[in-house]
């Protein structure tokens, strides 16, 4: 008789990724599709890491395992990149590079957590969070968060949590986030850290959007508040696949508190021995005065995209949203456009099959009020962009007439 998959396994898939699957299956089919499902900068890699990756296939340099780490060159130009962004001196040993922002969270989580521990996350949030966590065996703690607190957690919302389910052991917080493109400022980043240090719980700071922020001119801290400013005992996870456009090479990277490096590094060796090998040696280019450019006309386009977007939301129709303050997302209530559909998740596929735009459900970011909300990213051009709004109008009105 077949065994069934272990207890652990039992999480549900990743939304977007079952969506850009029938994407997939639609373009092949010869239909036109718009996908604003996945937060992918349609941009790709800046020129340099593009050129040195080809370069470095070229001279055939053999493509062995490096240090489960992290090549050295790499990790001191991501301690570089803390120096040029937020002033900060890091030490390249505490920099832990992985295959993707995706691995840094299993390895650690897995470091910094026991079985049985409990870890706060804002809802809506970012799924892999809390589907990670519960593999391991984790309590997850679910703080709903809405328009009032900007949909992020607060120091008052984490004592509710502790009161309600008992001590945590940490918090996971995302600035910008996802879907919801929020971020927390100085003040209020300071406030969520001494929370975690007076009730030692371990502060876990996704900071994979820094860069792409709309500030108003002259605002502080630009490109985002880093933990590390605050509390080296927090763990800071980056990632090269949205400031710099480089989803598909799957390299992220965290930064590692004196107290963890050592069981990071173990278990690195045994659950991955090391992030793609050539991937590393072109995102050393990723640091370069170049890419840097690229990455700062990256992110203008977003903004612009972003402000065309916003001045066509009221046609939506839709209800409320989140102020998007960094990454690219639009995350919004259907609000009287879900007349007719038992949930998000049936919207879009409705509005895919018959017009060709691809949206995230909502369901995949917050199980309850997400069941009447969309994700759209902005990440794609905006010409694109500003024709999915035309076809979605189209579609609404379709239905309504």
């Amino acid at each position: 008789m077949p065994q069934p998959p272990s207890s652990r396994s039992q999480v549900p898939g990743f939304k977007v990724m079952q969506v850009l699957a029938r994407v997939a299956e639609l373009r092949a089919a010869g239909r036109d599709v718009i996908s604003l499902c996945a937060g992918e900068p349609s941009g790709g890699a800046p020129a340099p890491v593009s050129a040195a990756a080809a370069a470095v296939h070229a001279s055939g340099t053999p493509l062995t395992y490096t240090p489960a780490l992290g090549i050295a060159s790499l990790r001191e130009a991501i301690a570089g990149h803390y120096r040029r962004w937020y002033g900060l001196d890091v030490d390249p040993r505490n920099v832990a590079v992985t295959t993707g922002s995706s691995g840094a969270f299993t390895l650690l989580f897995l470091t910094a957590f026991n079985p049985g521990d409990r870890v706060a996350l804002a809802k809506p949030g970012y799924p892999a969070y809390r589907n990670i966590l519960k593999a391991l065996g984790i309590e997850v703690v679910e703080i709903a968060c809405g328009h009032d607190t900007r949909y992020q957690p607060t120091p008052e919302l984490l004592d509710a949590a502790a009161e309600a389910h008992g001590p945590l052991a940490g918090v996971v917080l995302a600035s910008p986030a996802n879907p919801t493109g929020t971020m927390v400022d100085r003040a209020e980043l300071t406030a969520l850290a001494d929370w975690c240090r007076t009730n030692d719980a371990r502060l876990v700071s996704d900071e994979i959007y820094h860069g792409i922020t709309y500030p108003a001119p002259g605002a502080a801290d630009p490109a985002g508040v880093c933990s590390w400013e605050l509390d080296r005992e927090t763990i800071v996870i980056s990632s090269f696949s949205k400031y710099w456009g480089m989803t598909g090479w799957r390299l992220g990277w965290a930064l590692v508190p004196d107290s963890l490096i050592g069981a990071v590094d173990a278990l690195a060796s045994n659950v991955a021995l090391c992030p793609p090998a050539p991937a590393q040696m072109a995102a050393v280019a990723a640091f370069s005065e170049e890419s840097y450019a690229a990455g700062e006309r990256f992110v203008a386009e977003f903004a612009a995209t972003r402000e065309a977007l916003l001045a066509r939301v009221p046609e939506l129709g839709w209800g409320e949203s989140a102020p998007a303050d960094g990454a690219f997302y639009l995350y919004a209530e259907l609000g009287e456009q879900m007349a007719g559909f038992a949930d998000s998740g049936e919207y879009c596929t409705a509005l895919l099959e018959a017009e060709g735009v691809a949206l995230t459900p909502g369901s995949d970011f917050d199980d309850e009020r997400g069941r009447q909300a969309v994700r759209l990213s902005f990440a794609a051009s905006q010409a694109d962009v500003l024709e999915a709004v035309e076809r979605i109008i189209r579609f609404q009105a379709g239905r309504n007439s």
